[in-house]
């Protein structure tokens, strides 16, 4: 997903506000309430449980919502989740099924969760990422309205890396908003193009890679997402180049 401004890539430098310099990390933007950044995520891990990769990643935000003043339109979060769980059946989506008052408003919440657990106290980047992961599925498979606490810290207690107690403290002190916030203000710039984008120190650079659709008409106008094709090999390359640049180090 794009926010309503437009973004330009340009060269890769090694920027720690863009992207971890640890060579074995892969720093992906995105938001949780995408489902393209979902599917990305998915089949990077998949590709690394595959080759028995270890993987690393670090969430930054790339905040929809505060891009474009407003909750994302659940009629384009539907769209694009039969699009996309039609071509991926493995994700295990459906559509929403929960009473309509119980959908979620805001991801902000869930986001800054996952960046709260990036502390070493609650579990560290690899804590953050499984919170990510079991967010993300509570919400495209189990219709669980993750913008309420409670059910944010519910999805954590099931998570092994994540020290829900801790979690539930650095939530309560607020943890989490003000790297949400940094994230947003360096995603406004022409490096970021959207969600999701996905850099490692090793060069990686690209945004919403191996899906090849389009929307038939502007989807706030009823248009719908004509998903073309999808490939899944450029996970590979992203792990390659990963496993490649750690090796060297």
């Amino acid at each position: 997903m794009n926010p309503l401004a437009d973004a330009s890539p340009l060269p890769v430098t090694a920027d720690d506000s863009l992207f971890s310099s640890d060579a074995r990390t892969v720093t992906v933007w995105s938001d949780i309430g995408c489902p393209w950044a979902t599917l990305a995520l998915h089949t990077l891990h998949a590709a690394a449980e595959r080759r028995g990769t270890e993987l690393v990643v670090d969430h930054r935000v790339f905040p929809l919502e505060l891009f474009n003043s407003q909750s994302t339109p659940k009629p384009i979060i539907d769209a694009e989740v039969v699009a996309i769980g039609a071509k991926v059946p493995a994700l295990g989506w459906r559509l929403w099924t929960s009473p309509e008052y119980t959908y979620p408003v805001t991801t902000l919440s869930a986001m800054e969760a996952v960046q709260a657990a990036k502390d070493p106290a609650v579990g560290g980047l690899r804590a953050s990422d499984q919170l990510d992961t079991a967010l993300r599925h509570a919400f495209y498979g189990e219709g669980r309205c993750i913008s309420l606490t409670a059910e944010i810290l519910a999805v954590a207690a099931a998570c092994p890396l994540v020290d829900e107690k801790a979690l539930a403290s650095a939530v309560e002190r607020g943890e989490g908003r003000a790297a949400v916030y940094r994230d947003w203000a360096v995603a406004r710039g022409p490096r970021v193009q959207g969600s999701p984008h996905l850099f490692t120190a090793a060069g990686v650079d690209v945004h919403n890679p191996g899906a090849d659709f389009r929307w038939t008409a502007d989807p706030q106008q009823g248009g719908f997402p004509d998903f073309r094709a999808y490939t899944a090999d450029w996970a590979d390359g992203v792990l390659d180049s990963v496993s490649l640049s750690a090796q060297d180090r």
